[in-house]
């Protein structure tokens, strides 16, 4: 006897289910993206128990037409393609015919809806996937499903649900998805009686991630947009400062469609090279708008992963307009100070010590003082005779005292750019030109001119605190200083093309085959970055006899199999990942050779810092993530001490 079985429609549609069905969630997708399919202005979507025991999604849409009601429970039935060739060129989010037969196949559903032109609506009640009642009711244009007690009849499906908080929770995410897809259209979301979610629609993508990412991370954002070979690429990153422990606010959206992309991922999060932590994520909304027939988004049953025919083109498009976007960021983080309690009236509160402003200045911790001048003085050893020095000096003649406005030549700051340091000598930052349209990346550090300022003082030997334009900049002179160096050496390697070294002892890399075709198949890249070597395609092995200068023996076989798996992935650029690797050298430069935090430092050294910060705006992080500088308003000090 035969061991093969044919499945009935039933388990064949159980099954099916299983691949697009998993979950509410998935259930609240499929719907509302048939909501969008059918062109509709509003969307609410309703659960209860976390979509479990009820979910109702509501649309002002086309609607489906009194006939097409039974044909559209039945698998592989859609209005949105025809042919094979209309495979090549989708437009909408759905396409498969499969959401609403997987759905009514593991739940009960009633689906109500009316056309523009008809006269009066048809309901449809269908449980466990057959069809139970079709009949004509009253009902306003567009069209409302409901599905009840999901999953019923697959009990070994149900008991792998989560808790109700944690399936409502998965489903908010998603609506919140494909509420930042389309910010045109109006969405609600309704969880047990209790509006969780609410979009205007109103067309403005920066609306929508205000109503639903929330305000503070709307005003940590930066703005892109580029246009390269066909492709388009435009939304908003996060700041360095609006940065993630995990992937979650990574949001792209290929044709408005919600996906993930590696190829995508991989060039945002290495677009913030030397801007962010390691450890940490970028966060995004970025669309990316590219020719139909040139992704195909039928590879995954839940339509979430998509192939491009040029997955280079993408990356670099995104790499390039993420990273001259940031490159160009000049926003600095404020200090947010909390609102003042009301302080509690006492006589402890009610008579302060009155002293003259010689008195103060005496008083006053010996770590910083300032002069009349505006320079810092620092404590002396001999505290008493500092105390008597400046007792002598505070009422100084107008006539004699000569603002300071640059070191003398006696006290120039070692900090200065001309304190040598061990330079990779390779090019770090050159990118090829992608299009005219994509923003380049900057060519050098463009400098202000020096605002009146002055340096306050210096806490913990670690804090610069200067007073400039209505507001008091706060520097960490450790991360600053690091910063300088870094985009001061980076700036000088631009454009160098050192010759390559060759090894008296050839480096033998192994690959995986995919590793190893990638090699083969950009070898030309590999080579123009001052790489040469011979292919041993039985051992599928790399022999290399050149490197790029500067690369350190130690790390070059880890460089060179990172650059072929990225290649292999769609994830890289052969150029790219040997600047993340220069970078890399620089850093640690950089950072041995900066100002450290905690020691004393001269004035000369501490201004030479601060007037680069104040001259060079977009040096807002160190090459660790870490910010550089914090601004308090005059506004903000008003505020906490009840002046206004």
């Amino acid at each position: 006897m035969g061991k093969i079985n044919v499945l009935s429609t039933q388990v064949a549609n159980l099954i099916a289910a299983g691949e697009v069905v998993d979950r509410p969630a998935s259930v609240v997708k499929e719907l509302m993206e048939n909501s969008i399919d059918a062109h509709a202005e509003h969307i609410t979507v309703e659960i209860k128990n976390g979509g479990v025991s009820y979910i109702r999604v509501s649309d002002d849409g086309s609607g489906i037409a009194p006939e097409d009601m039974p044909l559209a429970l039945k698998r592989h039935a859609t209005s949105k393609i025809e042919k094979a060739a209309d495979l090549s060129a989708i437009f909408t989010l759905g396409f498969r015919g499969e959401a609403l037969a997987a759905i009514s196949s593991v739940s009960k559903v009633r689906i109500l809806s009316k056309t523009e032109d008809a006269q009066n609506g048809t309901l449809l009640f269908a449980d466990g996937g057959e069809i139970m009642e079709v009949r004509e009711t009253g009902c306003p244009k567009g069209t409302t499903i409901t599905v009840e007690e999901l999953f019923a009849n697959v009990p070994a499906r149900r008991k792998f649900l989560k808790k109700d908080s944690t399936e409502a929770a998965a489903v908010c995410a998603a609506v919140e998805k494909v509420a930042l897809s389309h910010p045109e259209i109006a969405f609600r979301l309704i969880s047990d009686g209790n509006v969780k979610l609410e979009s205007a629609g109103d067309g403005k993508l920066d609306h929508a991630i205000y109503s639903i990412l929330g305000k503070d991370f709307a005003k940590r954002l930066l703005q892109v947009k580029c246009h390269s070979d066909g492709v388009d690429v435009y939304g908003y990153i996060g700041r360095s400062d609006n940065v993630k422990p995990t992937r979650n606010f990574q949001n792209f959206f290929i044709n408005h469609r919600y996906v993930k992309s590696r190829t995508a991922m991989a060039a945002l999060e290495q677009a913030y090279s030397s801007y962010i932590a390691p450890e940490k994520f970028p966060s995004c909304v970025l669309f990316i708008d590219i020719h139909p027939g040139a992704v195909d988004v039928n590879v995954h049953p839940a339509k979430l992963e998509v192939k491009f025919s040029n997955e280079k083109l993408i990356f670099d498009t995104v790499y390039y307009a993420v990273r001259s976007t940031i490159e160009k960021n000049i926003d600095r983080p404020d200090l947010i100070l909390r609102s003042p309690s009301p302080a509690a009236h006492s006589t402890l509160n009610a008579f302060v010590p009155v002293m003259d402003r010689a008195e103060r200045q005496t008083f006053m911790p010996e770590q910083a003082r300032i002069d009349r001048q505006g320079q810092i003085a620092f404590a002396s050893s001999v505290s008493d005779q500092f105390r008597e020095q400046v007792r002598r000096e505070w009422n100084p003649d107008p006539a004699q005292v000569t603002p300071v406005k640059e070191p003398l030549p006696s006290e120039a700051p070692k900090f200065a750019p001309q304190i040598d340091i061990p330079i990779p000598q390779a090019p770090v930052y050159t990118e090829p030109v992608v299009q005219e349209t994509v923003t380049q990346a900057k060519a050098e550090i463009a400098e202000t001119p020096l605002p009146d300022y002055r340096i306050i003082g210096a806490a913990f030997n670690t804090y610069i605190f200067v007073e400039t334009e209505g507001r008091v900049v706060i520097i960490d002179k450790h991360a600053a200083h690091e910063r300088i160096l870094f985009e001061s050496l980076r700036g000088k390697l631009r454009g160098f093309s050192p010759a390559p070294q060759m090894l008296l002892v050839p480096i033998t890399v192994g690959l995986s085959q995919s590793d190893f075709h990638a090699v083969v198949e950009y070898a030309d890249s590999f080579r123009e970055v001052g790489f040469d070597f011979d292919l041993e395609h039985d051992q599928r092995q790399v022999k290399l006899i050149q490197i790029p200068s500067a690369l350190k023996i130690s790390d070059v076989e880890d460089v060179f199999a990172t650059m072929a798996d990225r290649l292999a992935d769609g994830t890289g650029n052969v150029e790219i990942t040997k600047q993340d690797a220069y970078e890399r050298a620089l850093y640690q430069a950089s950072c041995k050779a900066a100002m450290k935090g905690g020691r004393s430092d001269s004035e000369a050294d501490m201004r030479f810092v601060v007037e680069k910060i104040l001259t060079i705006p977009d040096i807002t992080v160190c090459p660790h993530g870490r910010p550089v500088v914090i601004n308090l308003s005059k506004h903000d000090l008003d505020k906490q001490f009840g002046r206004e």
